[in-house]
């Protein structure tokens, strides 16, 4: 469980990381595009090869399925509710597209919420957290894999998030400690998800990792890959293949 922990808030740790760039470093926006485009290749291979194939192995169709479907549409729908009460600044793209809505109506007034933008912070992070600490508890390597996509796919999204919430006043106080208690609670989530999950049925652990990579996929076709083509341009889709394959090398090489 400890282990677990800790690997949460490594990955975890990444966002932290990425607001601090984000904060107090000039970072282009070619530079954010490309590690988010390699952070989502990454995401994609380990939730694909890793997490998919442990819980089909465990569950078969019917529990993966289940747990697939449900983990999209809770990201989908936790989304747009976040977003519509003021947190989707929390995302620099969504904060964009808002702004940009906003203009076309003639109004200039960006409204944010600040509990919208802790739990939406809160459903970006937690899922692939939760997947870490279930992956080592079902051993053959998946919770390290999960720790090094997470890692490299929250770094840019840290970078993201606090450009996102700086452009709407909040202080630099205020977006640390949004993103400092993500942290906490990602480390939190790995531990809770070794401990409860990862020594559950055979179905329940299939159900559960499947879920997790529904939700992380959702999140990034919802967030990850659309921001990266824009900051990036076309060049970021040989970048996501890069960090595809580097994922499914390591993957294999770990197992």
């Amino acid at each position: 469980m400890i282990t677990a922990g800790i690997y949460g808030l490594i990955g975890g740790a990444a966002l932290f990381i990425g607001v601090l760039i984000g904060l107090y470093m000039k970072v282009s926006k070619r530079v954010v595009g490309s590690v988010m485009a390699f952070g989502s290749g990454v995401l994609i291979s380990a939730l694909t090869f890793d997490l998919m194939e442990k819980a089909y192995q465990l569950g078969g169709f019917d529990s993966v399925s289940i747990g697939f479907i449900a983990g999209a549409v809770m990201f989908v729908g936790g989304d747009y509710v976040i977003d519509r009460y003021g947190g989707h600044f929390r995302k620099r793209g969504h904060g964009m597209q808002h702004a940009a809505k906003k203009a076309a109506a003639g109004n200039t007034q960006l409204a944010s919420s600040g509990s919208a933008i802790f739990l939406g912070a809160l459903l970006d992070g937690i899922p692939e957290s939760a997947a870490i600490g279930v992956g080592l508890a079902t051993g053959q390597g998946v919770g390290f894999i999960m720790l090094v996509a997470v890692f490299l796919s929250n770094l840019p999204e840290g970078i993201s998030g606090a450009i996102g919430m700086k452009k709407t006043g909040r202080s630099y106080r205020y977006i640390m400690t949004v993103w400092g208690i993500t942290v906490i609670m990602s480390g939190i989530a790995a531990a809770l998800g070794y401990t409860f999950l990862g020594h559950a049925s055979k179905d329940a652990i299939a159900a559960t990792l499947s879920l997790a990579a529904g939700a992380v996929l959702a999140m990034i076709a919802d967030t990850m890959i659309p921001e990266a083509f824009e900051e990036g341009g076309r060049f970021v889709a040989l970048v996501t293949v890069a960090g595809f394959l580097l994922a499914f090398v390591i993957s294999h090489l770990a197992g």
